[in-house]
């Protein structure tokens, strides 16, 4: 579908959204002029004139909704010519090659995305100010290769007026949402005020000495909801059509980026975005802001730059992802085709003769990719956030499993203060010493499964067995830590792993920890690898 007739019907289905509101209006009138009209006057018509001019109200605010609602954009770092000579080069040429202009302005963002936007006037008629969104984290995993691929998707979405007929589509999307929530505001109101009314005369009847009706708002704003449900019924429609359009919108700008990088460039940029966005998600949530809650971060430049070392140590790990592609179906209500089915379409197309094409790293193309870096934490992350202490990698994952194992260990050092054993290692040996039930009794006052709970006798001993040796081993850790002799080591491949004092150490304290719980138990073991100074 060209561009003039994809723009007819954004128009088409726009109209639809007023041709609604007219008609319904014209129901709403119709209704009041038939019933003055036959000349049934009284409370009854009076009531239901009244109600739809209430009904008249969201659907002419929604047809007199002028403005298309702008989201925010992306917060991040605008870059200039001038600053990022090399970057602003590619994305010219990229768009040269696809046949169109090139964006006004480009934005580092924190996303593994790239997304182009344009101020278009005139419900898209006029052309705006253009501007491109790139997610350093997405340079961080791409070739250039890759992200010219990536970049002429985008471009070809500039060539194809995506972007021009988005305030379009966005409008008749935003007052149909608008109208509808009117709808449910209103139903949602009726109904609140019909209960306090209700609760109100069950609280006299009570107050009296009576008993209180059951309260029941069933039936309260139907009206509005009714409204809501037709509104609902074309904005579903409103929707499916605009993203199948959407849909046929990525395929199209896929083939302007296998034109600008060829074949293979543009599906293993594909294939690396898969594993790119679950490695990033990973790297957030396990590294970068795993000492926030111990008041830490890494060093300058390290919220984002360490997914660089991150993607180095898991290759092998991501390759599935790259290789095993969702298959799962499109749902009507989604604006991209399965990555699956694109990158299919892709490797599907004749060999064009540029496989294995030699090309830099991406984060090449910027002037300083630490400074850049440095500064996009600067343009996304909260005043609270840049007012953390910064850290090397090493002393960030030391200090804060310190700090999240030391907080983990507060239930059983209350449970071993509630037991009197008092709440540090040396203490709770001694009371083994002197009582060895009271680990049992310890052990009842954790956290355990309805199965430990239930049991009696030898299998509540066994089920109690090891939780008191977990309980014994954090303590350890936490003294050992402590005092410096063990220090929870960084792995970029792996799980942080505590790093004890010597080698074969570990094996010794299995043992140490087996004997504290034994039946008969056996302290001395534990004291001199643990305690002994």
């Amino acid at each position: 579908m060209g561009a003039s007739l994809r723009a007819l019907r954004a128009l088409v289905l726009l109209a639809g959204f007023y041709l609604l509101g007219v008609v319904l209006l014209a129901v709403l009138v119709g209704a009041d002029y038939a019933i003055v009209a036959s000349g049934h006057g009284g409370p009854a018509a009076v009531k239901i004139v009244i109600v739809s001019v209430v009904l008249a109200v969201p659907i002419v605010r929604g047809l007199f909704m002028l403005r298309t609602p702008k989201g925010d954009p992306p917060a991040g770092v605008p870059v200039t010519e001038a600053q990022e000579p090399l970057l602003w080069q590619t994305v010219r040429d990229v768009a040269r090659q696809v046949g169109t202009r090139a964006p006004d302005e480009i934005v580092l963002i924190d996303e593994v995305n790239a997304a182009v936007a344009e101020d278009a006037k005139l419900l898209g008629l006029r052309p705006g100010t253009r501007r491109l969104y790139l997610g350093l984290p997405l340079m961080t995993g791409l070739d250039e290769m890759q992200l010219r691929a990536v970049l002429a998707h985008e471009m070809g979405h500039y060539a194809n007026l995506d972007t021009r007929l988005t305030p379009l589509i966005a409008r008749g999307r935003a007052q149909l949402i608008r109208t509808i929530g009117h709808f449910h505001d209103r139903a949602d109101s009726k109904v609140a005020k019909e209960r306090a009314k209700q609760e109100k005369k069950a609280e006299k009847r009570i107050a009296n000495g009576k008993k209180a009706k059951e309260i029941n708002t069933a039936g309260e704003g139907a009206m509005y909801r009714a409204m809501a449900k037709i509104y609902t019924a074309y904005g579903k429609f409103y929707m499916r059509a605009t993203l199948s359009s959407a849909r046929r919108q990525e395929l199209a700008a896929d083939l302007a980026s296998v034109e600008v990088a060829g074949r293979d460039a543009a599906a293993s940029a594909l294939r690396e975005l898969n594993a790119l966005d679950s490695a990033h998600d990973f790297y957030m949530g396990s590294y970068a802001t795993l000492g926030v809650g111990a008041g830490l971060l890494p060093r300058p430049g390290q919220v984002f730059g360490g997914l660089r070392t991150l993607l180095e140590a898991r290759s092998a790990d991501l390759d599935e992802l790259r290789h095993e592609l969702s298959t799962e179906p499109t749902s009507p209500y989604d604006s991209h085709p399965a990555l699956a089915e694109r990158v299919a379409r892709i490797e599907a197309l004749p060999d064009d003769g540029r496989a294995g094409q030699a090309a830099r790293p991406a984060l090449e193309l910027l002037s300083s990719p630490e400074a850049s870096l440095t500064a996009l934490e600067q343009a996304v992350l909260t005043p609270q956030a840049l007012a953390l202490k910064r850290v090397d990698w090493e002393d960030l994952v030391h200090e804060s499993m310190t700090q999240y194992v030391g907080q983990g260990a507060e239930d059983i050092r209350e449970a071993l203060t509630a037991e009197g054993a008092g709440p540090e290692l040396a203490v709770l040996l001694d009371a083994i010493d002197a009582d060895p039930a009271v680990r049992w009794r310890i052990a009842d006052r954790l956290p355990k499964s309805e199965q430990a709970a239930s049991a009696t006798g030898r299998a509540a001993r066994e089920f109690a067995r090891p939780a008191v040796r977990r309980a014994l081993n954090q303590l350890v850790t936490v003294e050992l830590t402590a005092r410096g002799a063990a220090r929870w080591q960084l792995s970029w491949s792996d799980s942080a792993t505590l790093r004890y004092p010597a080698d074969g150490f570990e094996d010794q304290l299995d043992l140490a920890l087996d004997a504290a719980v034994a039946d008969q138990p056996d302290t001395g073991s534990l004291r001199k690898l643990v305690l002994a100074p």
